[in-house]
């Protein structure tokens, strides 16, 4: 019984009504006085209740303000931060990096338009819309507009993208059913200037309130990470570039192009100690603002779209000539004065090694350079070996794609034969059987300029010179400076023997291989390969004109001598100065000073 309810006491006990009536009192009484107890036992109850309730709601607020006020101390002690928005279900990320040469110019910012579209159960007058709108866009089909207009869809894209003056001359068209979205544009305000190094970007995710720019090529495909993270907090790509010399780059090959009657032509300035590229040109170009679309048919180089600094893959020619020579002094086979003997022609199987001009029984190795021997180039590579010689050119980084910051590298790599014969060596050794592209070369010359330590390419700015491993030993590197500048002063780079700076370097003239397989007889991919100042190396330069031909005699010429070496040295003209390089000036002779007194 203990578990079960208490009784209630009744209102009206019998017996002491029975006893009440006994005493003549009124019984009336009894059940008002038990009816009074009763209300103060529920009241006591009900207290008791509240005052229980009272307390947990108490406890449990103070519990809620006890987790906020420890959320807001650990909040407020932690290091700021901003999420990444790349995880999945994450929103459209708006914001992307500006991008910046070596001074903070601006190559690459935002600019904030809008995006046109409509909703066409909105519309009014659909008719007038769409007629409207073919005037103000004359690219869109009108037709097309109508059908969308009057059909069943709801949601219709008309531009991702529009000008100010659009926005306004749609806005004054009245019509409710045409919608504005924000957006922003990736805007290139030099416009083609650095076009294939900036690459280009569009839309990746988009919605109609904002849409995700991504980058398509170049180095806004290859850093898109890092100019969309968030966590970088708006601080801009630094570029190795220098927006001066880039554009001055562009003028001068510009022109060489034109004059020379060529394809197409391109030019890498490079750093030979940090491996920085202040300039990188590719002709023809391109506006970023305005990416053509790629190429459905035809030879990719015909493309504008084509960077031929680094996905076109050559012969190039003597410039490689350099390398042998390079190799064979670090090795104590020759000296610069020993003789070579250069009777010829070689012949190996069906193939014929022999020179352009006839020099004779024997040439120096210093003559082989100038004079640019094949015969005694590949004697200097049969005296290194097979084993010997692919090393140190997979040493100098010719055996792989460049490890340059453009999406486009990768496509690059060189065309090695897999069959490394002696005869691979020797062609080889004068430019020919292994295809390359210019900025392999480039780093391949820095290597040498930087007195043997490998220098790799970069589109970074770097605060220092590079610290590579030493490929050939600085005094073979320097001998073979000495080598390049004579080229220049007596022998097929004359052109570049030009006032004010000195330079150094190799001409490479290399027949274009044919699509089909063979080569052309009239065509042919011309290069310069130099640096300069030639007594203390501090940039590479090369020229590289795809099917050039000077027309100025009575023959077409179209070796490097006569093409590519006059617009490289108008280049370091131009640019010489922009680097901050102060013009050389020859000494007078003491014979012409006369001494006067006052």
């Amino acid at each position: 019984m203990s578990d079960a309810a208490p009784l209630r006491i009744p209102l009206r006990p019998l017996a002491r009504i029975l006893h009440a009536r006994e005493k003549g009192e009124n019984p009336d009484a009894i059940e008002r006085e038990n009816l009074r107890l009763r209300h103060e036992e529920m009241r006591d109850r009900a207290r008791v209740r509240a005052e229980g309730r009272i307390l947990v709601l108490g406890a449990v607020f103070t519990l809620a303000f006890l987790t906020i006020g420890v959320k807001m101390w650990m909040v407020a002690e932690s290091e700021p931060a901003e999420p990444r928005t790349s995880f999945a279900g994450a929103g459209i990320v708006a914001q992307r990096g500006d991008i910046v040469d070596r001074q903070g110019r601006v190559l690459a910012t935002n600019l904030d338009t809008y995006a046109l579209y409509a909703h066409p159960h909105q519309m009014v007058e659909p008719e007038r819309a769409a007629e409207e709108l073919v005037e103000i866009f004359p690219d869109l089909d009108q037709e097309r507009l109508l059908k969308d207009f009057t059909g069943s869809r709801r949601f219709v894209w008309i531009r991702r993208k529009i000008s100010p003056e659009q926005r306004q001359a749609v806005h004054d068209m009245g019509e409710p059913g045409l919608l504005f979205g924000p957006r922003e544009m990736r805007l290139y305000p030099n416009g083609a200037i650095a076009a294939h190094v900036l690459g280009g970007a569009g839309y990746g995710e988009e919605g109609v309130a904002a849409a995700e720019i991504k980058g398509t090529a170049g180095v806004e495909r290859a850093f898109d990470d890092y100019l969309t993270d968030p966590a970088n907090g708006g601080k801009p790509l630094e570029l190795s570039l220098d927006l001066t010399v880039q554009a001055a780059a562009e003028e001068v090959l510009y022109g060489g192009m034109r004059l020379m009657n060529a394809k197409g032509a391109t030019s890498i300035l490079m750093d030979a100690h940090t491996g920085e590229i202040i300039s990188l040109v590719s002709l023809p170009d391109f506006d970023p603002n305005d990416r053509p679309n790629p190429p459905t048919e035809g030879h990719p180089d015909d493309s504008p779209l084509f960077n031929r600094a680094v996905q076109g893959v050559y012969e190039l020619g003597s410039t490689l000539k350099i390398f042998a020579a390079a190799q064979a002094l670090d090795l104590g086979i020759v000296g610069t004065d020993t003789m070579v003997d250069i009777r010829g022609p070689i012949r190996w199987g069906r193939h014929t090694i022999k020179d352009f001009h006839w020099y004779g029984k024997e040439l120096s190795v210093a003559d082989i350079i100038i004079k640019s021997s094949n015969i005694g180039t590949a004697r200097l590579a049969e005296g290194i070996g097979i084993n010997l010689q692919k090393q140190f050119l997979a040493n100098l980084g010719l055996f792989e794609a460049t490890p340059v910051e453009l999406s486009e590298a990768p496509s690059g790599a060189p065309l090695i034969q897999k069959n490394w014969s002696e005869l691979t060596t020797m062609t080889v050794s004068f430019g020919h059987g292994m295809s390359i592209s210019p900025l392999h070369l480039a780093a391949a010359y820095a290597t040498i300029a930087n007195d043997g330590k490998r220098v790799r390419p970069t589109l970074l700015r770097q605060t220092g010179p590079q610290d590579g491993p030493q490929v050939i030993s600085a005094a073979a590197a320097r001998q073979s400076q000495r080598l390049l500048r004579q080229v220049v002063t007596e022998g097929t780079a004359s052109f570049a023997d030009i006032d004010f700076y000195s330079i150094a370097g190799k001409t490479g003239t290399a027949d274009k291989p044919k699509p089909t397989g063979g080569y052309y007889n009239d065509k042919t991919i011309s290069t310069f390969a130099s640096m300069f100042p030639a007594h203390d190396p501090q940039y590479v330069l090369i020229v590289t004109l795809d099917e050039a031909v000077e027309t100025s005699g009575d023959e077409p010429r179209r070796t490097a001598g006569w093409t590519a070496v006059p617009v490289a040295a108008e280049l370091v003209t131009r640019i010489g100065p922009l680097l901050g390089l102060r013009p050389e000036i020859a000494p007078v002779p003491l014979a012409d000073i006369t001494l006067t007194s006052n």
